[in-house]
């Protein structure tokens, strides 16, 4: 999935040879927990989707109601009791559009679609080793890699597929890269990164370019090896992520120009999850090397708008220090309040934190197993970090 790699090449081993051995777990209830309230803005709330280990069907979803401050666990397994497998197993990105929340379900190879409000199931679309989702225009688009969880050179491409979101039909599908990861929308064109993760060390080095206009690949733009993230500021530049081999090549983050679709700054850190809210970008980078056994942490932030790395964390340091891993971040638009989880030892239920825009701890909850992507729950606006 994304950090710790050592970690998840493991799993993804474990996962080939005993594929087909999942238990029917039993539905886990929905618990309470009373936050402070926040100001109700255009943001209403945020979900989160928490991964849950690789065949263990424990995807899970909270939601925090900022009015409120009621945070709830396990949502989606009060609103669906028939749902005997809960939300599924690898809770792998989350997205609102419209009236509809899309759960991506990477190794149930299944997009869960709910209600907003209820969570209430909606639809499952199918989809094969599913990734990341974003949205443009009435549509839905879906990174996949087009196989099962295998490793070497005989791993095939990937592709992305355009689901319309009234009939939440899969309505054209287009081959892309080896592995494609996250993908972001500038104008008229979608990006979309692709890794070639499962066969190091022949890794894939581009960025898919396709004009959404007529769902053709327009160009590859060539990066650097095992993408992963990719973001658009407010500029329409892409700060994009390049994980490296974890033995000799180190992780980057590069910057996009998308009126050229050339690459116009490195930064030399590495970043396993960003997100932008304003003039700023937010960086957890995790950069695990197999010759040295060690991981090296770095809670970043770049002005985007200078393309400048600051000096200071956003995250204080009794934080940085209580947090075992890192693993995903979301920065309220309006507050800026930033949201930040631990995956802790990955079988465990891990942690929420939020920080307000001046570095003070406001609250710490309890959540679900790997706790990882956000979507906030808007009022006029759709927000997907």
């Amino acid at each position: 999935m994304k950090t710790n790699f050592k970690f998840w090449l493991l799993l993804a081993l474990t996962a080939i040879a005993f594929q087909g051995c999942q238990e029917e777990d039993s539905i886990i209830p929905e618990e309470v927990v009373v936050l402070p309230p926040e100001t109700v803005t255009t943001v209403e709330g945020f979900y989160l989707l928490n991964e849950g280990n690789m065949n263990m069907n424990k995807a899970s979803l909270d939601y925090y109601d900022y009015g409120t401050g009621v945070y709830k666990r396990n949502v989606y397994g009060q609103a669906n009791p028939d749902a005997t497998l809960g939300l599924g197993d690898v809770g792998n990105d989350i997205g609102i559009y419209g009236s509809k929340l899309y759960t991506v379900i990477n190794n149930s190879n299944k997009v869960e679609v709910v209600d907003v409000v209820t969570a209430k199931r909606l639809k499952v679309i199918d989809a094969k080793n599913c990734r990341y989702i974003t949205f443009a225009n009435g549509k839905a688009y879906l990174s996949a890699y087009d196989g099962d969880v295998q490793l070497g050179d005989s791993s095939t491409n990937g592709f992305v597929a355009e689901i319309d979101t009234t009939s939440l039909a899969v309505t054209r599908t287009l081959k892309v890269g080896r592995q494609p990861e996250e993908m972001a929308i500038v104008g008229d064109k979608l990006y979309v990164a692709n890794s070639g993760g499962y066969s190091p060390p022949d890794y894939e080095k581009t960025v898919s370019v396709i004009d959404l206009k007529t769902f053709t690949k327009i160009k590859d733009i060539e990066v650097a090896i095992n993408l992963h993230r990719i973001e658009a500021d407010e500029d329409g530049d892409l700060y994009v992520s390049s994980r490296g081999d974890y033995f000799n090549i180190r992780p980057k983050l590069f910057v996009i120009d998308t009126k050229t679709d050339n690459i116009k700054k490195t930064f030399d850190i590495s970043c396993s999850n960003i997100t932008i809210a304003g003039n700023k970008a937010y960086i957890i980078g995790s950069e695990f090397s197999f010759t040295t056994g060690e991981s090296i942490i770095n809670y970043s932030m770049i002005d985007v708008k200078t393309e400048t790395l600051l000096s200071e964390s956003y995250l204080p340091k009794a934080v940085s220090d209580e947090i075992v891993m890192p693993y995903g971040i979301a920065v309220d638009p309006v507050s800026l309040n930033v949201y930040v989880t631990d995956a802790g030892d990955y079988v465990s239920p891990g942690k929420l934190y939020c920080i307000d825009k001046n570095g003070a701890v406001k609250f710490t909850v309890t959540t679900g197993d790997i706790p990882a992507h956000f979507a906030f729950k808007t009022k006029k606006t759709i927000i997907n970090p």
